[in-house]
């Protein structure tokens, strides 16, 4: 017991000395004014009213020998703020003695959610500003804090009182449970968007059987995580933008992009689920529309067996989607100036037969965030199901004028399987196709000539994108894709997706070629 407790005195008195000896450490002086930040301005970029944005930072350094104590942190507007912090680990808005060890720092994380009705009578947007405030008096300092709000149309499923959510019925499943997403069907207000504010979706926007959603010029639609727009059997969508003569700031262009709007999230795939033209739906057309991050950029889903095409797409992109840009299943579907690029899967699936026709279109794919394992270009007229293989004829898939290239040696593939028609045909085009393993040297579908299959295509020579990985597919003067279109396509496409007229002979691709400026 006697070394017990000696022991136990000896811990003690080494535990006095220990602490007296850093006891320095825990006195604090208080803040004068000397405190150093690592941002004078925070800008939180722009976030739709009543969406929270995502979290900022700053840093704030003690550069001084001696632990401070700020007697007090506080958001200039104080409690009323649409700013939130988290100062060093707490939240809240107004902070009391927080010490900062000597050459040490603390994190200060930024949030905002306002209401642009309590702050502005603007009708579109504000430009919301706060500050957060160090200490008092002579010795204070502030951080600015900076965000734009914007103003939008909300459209979202209604909220039942047992806590669910409004449904869309898809169908039955084998076993005849019913098959729904959340979703809703748009009234008729709703069916013409317009451009005087955002749209900002939540679920699928249904459009009704029979009924026609207009989008006019320069509309916005914004969609949230695995949202997107649904038409019903006999419904349509008529996205009818136009031509922009400001080329940033694409004034007259129909977009159609995810809801996160800071600058981190512009080339983000997989942000929204998709545009999803169903079986029966018809009478679609897409005219100077961006489609971008989405999961598919538009499924059509098959064709309503009129004479005319079920979707129609002229000077439209689609970028980023996380599997494919343009699926089509037995579709029938004629595209001019399209322009697809950066998609996970195949940029175009052309799957399950149907008709086709492409006409001054670039097929792309410089997808690099994962694995790919399909080419840009994928044409099938049969599809895999638990029964088993099932077949639908593919009566024409054309394209005239058009590139089909990316990082992949094979950039388009032919899935055939017997039992079913499979027509195309592929004429003053530049493709990537370039079988060094001699994989498909024995398929009569890749003898390039043939003339049934095949005319005046050129192969393999460098379309020179300006920049293909940030989606400008413009082509430059002495690009393989140059002179190399025939005058028939030309005459039928006269003017390129940015409204340049073509010459003859012309390029092939969506965009005349032209010189590269320099800072591109």
């Amino acid at each position: 017991m006697r070394k017990v407790s000696a022991f136990f005195y000896f811990l003690i008195s080494l535990l006095v000395i220990i602490s007296f000896s850093c006891r320095e450490d825990f006195e604090s002086i208080p803040s004068t004014g000397n405190l150093v930040f690592s941002k004078d301005t925070v800008f939180l970029d722009t976030v739709f009213t009543n969406i929270s944005s995502s979290t900022y930072e700053f840093k704030v350094y003690n550069n001084s020998s001696s632990t401070i104590n700020i007697p007090k942190i506080e958001l200039g507007s104080g409690e009323n703020s649409f700013f939130r912090l988290n100062v060093d680990g707490l939240p809240g808005k107004t902070f009391q003695d927080i010490q900062i060890l000597p050459r040490d720092s603390i994190f200060v994380f930024v949030e905002v959610t306002a209401d642009i009705e309590s702050i502005s009578n603007q009708d579109v947007q504000f430009l919301y500003e706060d500050e957060v405030v160090f200490d008092t008096d002579m010795n204070q300092q502030k951080v600015n804090l900076v965000a734009l709000i914007k103003d939008a149309i909300f459209l979202f499923p209604q909220r039942f009182q047992d806590g669910s959510k409004e449904t869309l019925l898809l169908g039955l499943d084998e076993d005849d449970n019913e098959i729904r997403i959340e979703g809703f069907f748009l009234d008729d207000e709703n069916l013409h968007m317009t451009n005087e504010k955002p749209y900002v979706i939540y679920g699928f926007a249904g459009v009704p059987s029979g009924k026609t959603l207009h989008i006019d010029p320069g509309a916005r639609l914004h969609f949230h995580a695995n949202s997107g727009i649904i038409v019903a059997n006999n419904g349509s969508l008529r996205a009818e933008g136009e031509l922009s003569l400001d080329k940033e700031l694409m004034e007259n262009e129909i977009i159609f992009q995810g809801d996160r709007l800071e600058p981190s999230f512009q080339n983000t795939p997989g942000q929204w689920a998709a545009i999803w033209l169903t079986q029966g739906s018809t009478n679609h057309l897409f005219e100077h529309v961006t489609i971008k991050n989405s999961t598919v950029g538009i499924l059509m889903d098959f064709n309503d067996g009129g004479a005319e095409p079920t979707l129609q797409l002229r000077n439209t992109q689609i970028y980023n989607a996380a599997t494919v840009g343009l699926l089509a299943r037995t579709g029938f579907i004629d595209a001019e100036n399209l322009v697809v690029n950066n998609c996970g899967q195949a940029s175009v699936n052309l799957s399950f037969g149907g008709r086709y026709n492409f006409r001054h279109s670039t097929i792309a794919n410089y997808w690099n965030n994962s694995f790919r394992q399909f080419p840009a270009l994928l044409i099938e007229n049969n599809i895999s199901t638990p029964e088993g293989v099932l077949l639908e004829d593919l009566i024409e898939a054309n394209f005239s004028n058009c590139i089909i290239y990316g990082s992949e040696n094979i950039e388009f593939i032919l899935n055939r399987a017997e039992g079913a028609e499979f027509n195309f045909n592929f004429e003053n085009s530049l493709i990537r196709f370039n079988d060094f393993n001699n994989n498909f040297s024995e398929n009569p579908f890749y003898d390039f000539d043939d003339a049934e299959f095949y005319q005046e295509n050129v192969f393999n020579e460098d379309p020179l994108f300006f920049n293909r990985n940030n989606n400008n597919l413009k082509i430059q003067l002495d690009s393989g894709a140059s002179s190399i279109g025939n005058e028939t396509t030309t005459n039928l496409v006269p003017f390129d997706i940015l409204g340049n007229s073509r010459t003859i002979p012309s390029d092939a691709g969506a965009y005349k070629a032209s010189e590269m400026p320099e800072d591109d």
